[in-house]
């Protein structure tokens, strides 16, 4: 497949990406001409080369030409695109962006989406970043976008709410289910922008993608730092099938046939604890034709022991099997998503980065089932029906 890779050492705004995609091929004029689609006056677009530690990569920046009143509420960015002359992916995909953003900033304030009150974000420039992620996205027609752990900064940030620390806590918010790490950087490295360009955009977070790199592209931040140069990373490339991305795990299993079945459930439940991925049981008959349980345990190779001890310990069991094998698992992505019901957790789940499946957290369900009273299965296929239908 044809992918992005997005290497954020050093975080990740809305003008780093902008920068990155004409660094990686996009002609500039194709992008003005596409965002004048939007027929919002008072900007242009500066790009120049410029370099970071002796990198060169290409800086962007939007400069508004006249003054304007950036405090926008949802619907006002929403109708701007919807009215454009842009093409119907492109603003499918920038109001995916914006709402990425509405839905954090909704969830950290605890006002509805519709009331949401965009300060920064609002303005022009937040307007080109996230519009031009859309066009430069669809340009490209890759498959996938792979994202690696992204840089967060430190420290705190002025804002029009006054001085908040990093990540900003929108950024915190749109951030959540992606690999993170802080303190790289002293300032603020992701700006609320960037996050939902990666969160939307995003289709495999696993660090162990292979990936063939055709070409390597940056985008130059605004800030000079002396121990890591301020640049967005990317790549274009094809993924490379292999059959081995997974990783070694075991599977450990017992025989029982003289233990009271109610301290299944209480086993079950410390080898959870204790971190086991997976616990099941199966109904068997042993020798002299005694019915019993095999109870079956996947974990990670450093727990055998602490595995080992719960099952001799707890059950009535006098030996134990153990058996290595190689485990492969979907990348998953947790979101958070407004529904009939109010906003609640899905996991979309990937295979060589492209979407296999989706759907609702089960104790979500059953807790809006037993608010409401009504049955479980309305809520989920519900929850699906809406999932189907943001396709």
């Amino acid at each position: 497949m044809k992918i992005i890779g997005y290497d954020c050492f050093s975080g990740i705004s809305g003008d780093m990406n902008l920068g990155a995609m004409i660094d990686l091929g996009i002609d500039k004029t194709y992008l003005i001409d596409e965002l004048n689609k939007l027929n919002v006056p008072g900007w242009e677009l500066l790009v120049q080369k410029d370099q970071r530690h002796g990198i060169t990569g290409t800086k962007v920046t939007v400069r508004q030409t006249r003054h304007e009143q950036a405090h926008r509420h949802l619907y006002d960015i929403e109708k701007i695109i919807k009215d454009s002359a842009l093409d119907n992916a492109t603003k499918k995909l920038s109001g995916e962006i914006f709402m990425k953003i509405a839905r954090a900033e909704a969830t950290v304030h605890g006002i509805p989406v519709d009331h949401v009150h965009f300060h920064e974000v609002g303005a022009v420039d937040s307007i080109i970043d996230v519009v031009g992620a859309a066009i430069c996205y669809n340009a490209l027609k890759v498959d996938a976008v792979h994202v690696s752990t992204v840089e967060l900064g430190s420290g705190f940030v002025l804002c029009d709410h006054g001085k908040l620390p990093v990540p900003a806590p929108a950024t915190a918010e749109i951030i959540k289910g992606i690999p993170v790490k802080k303190g790289g950087v002293d300032f603020e490295a992701t700006t609320p922008t960037g996050a939902a360009i990666l969160a939307t955009l995003g289709t495999n977070f696993d660090p162990d993608l292979a990936i063939k790199i055709e070409k390597t592209a940056y985008g130059v931040g605004q800030k000079e730092n002396p121990d890591v140069p301020n640049l967005l990373r990317v790549f274009l490339g094809e993924t490379i099938p292999n059959s081995g991305s997974g990783h070694d795990a075991l599977q450990i299993e017992c025989n029982i046939d003289d233990m009271n079945p109610e301290f299944f459930e209480y086993i079950s439940d410390r080898l959870f604890r204790a971190g086991a991925s997976d616990v099941f049981f199966l109904n068997i008959m042993m020798k002299k034709g005694r019915p019993g349980i095999l109870l079956n345990v996947i974990c990670e190779t450093e727990l055998a022991d602490t595995v080992k001890n719960i099952i001799f310990t707890e059950s009535t069991t006098l030996g134990i099997r153990t058996f290595p094998f190689r485990k492969d698992t979907l990348v998953r992505k947790i979101e958070t998503i407004k529904s009939i019901y109010g906003d609640l957790t899905i996991k979309r789940s990937y295979y060589n980065g492209k979407e296999v499946s989706c759907k609702p957290e089960y104790e979500e369900c059953k807790r809006i089932a037993s608010e409401k009273q009504i049955p479980v299965k309305e809520v989920y296929n519900n929850i699906i029906a809406t999932l189907l239908k943001s396709r």
